[in-house]
């Protein structure tokens, strides 16, 4: 049982004791929260100086050189794999979207089927699954409210009665679109659907969608625990994270990690994007942090979001790798539309101590 946030009945939850156990929250619960979780910010939000210094240097796409590589990202659909309540299967769709299938349920991160998002160029690379072969989905888990990962034309495709796990503050959006359960949850909460549990943990980011709501919302990622609920294979979806203490916490309070996605683009520039965006290296670096079985890629290769060549990432990443001498099976660098099968094997590395990383 992981380390949550005690219940309040007259207010926001308060950060449990460490070591207290906590019991899942209720599905659908309707909560009261703060005003604003910038608390919980782990460095400071770009001001005025830095975006204008960002638009001097006009750093916000790759440069034609960096365009080149386009051709030839990693883009493979195929047919979702056969799976059963035993077996847990997850499917890249892009950027930060995967079908999650685990206890026999049909999960979403982030979905985003949109060909565009707002501020952004159209995706470069095609949706790995056509909405249409999904099979029925049974839940949905988003980290933050970024448009890039909220996308609220995908969001109207599904049914209103979609569980729908969110971040802290986030559940008015969704109600007011007519979702009716959605289940808000602060950092080290959890909940239960089917006998799959939902641990809410935390990022090193931020959210904001619109000129007034800066850190209204709370952001962070999921671990999700396939069947016999925390006995069952574990898969971690990061969302969006700069790199930080965080990744070694959330192995502490959740060991024996099968699958870590984690996110490797849209770092350059580092001075605007380093507290906020893993960059490759840094990305093999929470993997290690964590703990985890085996890591699979993803924020890259989809959406022009940043200045790094779009080829870079996983070349980085896999040198990286090399470097750190981990097994080359372990890294599930898949195709946008590939799939893989977690087997039943629990043999997760030991984690390592977390070493500078150059930007």
């Amino acid at each position: 049982m992981t380390e949550q946030t005690e219940r309040s009945l007259d207010g926001p939850t308060r950060p449990a004791p460490v070591g207290r156990i906590v019991s899942p929250r209720p599905l659908g619960e309707v909560r009261v929260w703060p005003d604003t979780f910038a608390d919980r910010l782990t460095a400071p939000l770009p001001g005025v100086r830095g975006m204008s210094r960002l638009a001097y240097e006009r750093a916000v796409r790759p440069d034609a050189e960096g365009l080149r590589g386009v051709g030839r990202l990693p883009y493979a659909p195929e047919p979702l794999p056969d799976t059963d309540a035993g077996t847990t299967t997850v499917t890249w769709v892009g950027h930060a979207s995967w079908i999650v299938r685990t206890g026999g349920l049909t999960i979403l991160t982030d979905p985003v089927w949109s060909r565009r998002i707002l501020g952004t160029p159209a995706r470069i690379t095609p949706v790995g699954v056509r909405w249409e072969d999904l099979p029925t989905v049974d839940a949905v888990v988003i980290s933050h409210n970024h448009y890039d990962h909220l996308d609220a034309p995908t969001l109207r495709r599904l049914p209103p009665n979609t569980p729908l796990f969110v971040p802290a503050g986030l559940g008015r959006w969704f109600r007011r679109r007519r979702f009716s359960c959605v289940t808000e949850l602060d950092w080290w909460e959890s909940a239960v659907l089917n006998g799959v549990r939902f641990d809410f943990v935390p990022s090193h980011h931020w959210s904001k969608r619109t000129l007034t709501d800066t850190c209204r919302s709370l952001w962070g990622g999921w671990i999700i625990n396939g069947i016999g609920g925390a006995d069952g294979q574990r898969v971690y979806f990061a969302g969006d994270s700069g790199y930080g203490h965080w990744f070694t916490e959330i192995g502490r309070r959740h060991p024996g990690i099968d699958l870590a996605l984690l996110p490797i683009g849209a770092y350059e520039p580092r001075w605007w994007l380093g507290d906020v965006h893993t960059d490759p290296e840094e990305a093999v670096q929470a993997y290690e942090d964590l703990g985890a079985r085996a890591m699979a890629p993803m924020h890259w290769a989809t959406f022009l979001l940043s200045a790094e060549p779009v080829l870079e990432p996983l070349t980085r990443l896999r040198a990286a790798w090399q470097r750190a001498g981990h097994p080359r099976e372990h890294l599930w660098d898949l195709p946008i539309g590939g799939s893989r099968v977690l087997d039943g094997a629990r043999t997760p590395h030991s984690p390592q101590p977390p070493q500078g990383i150059s930007g």
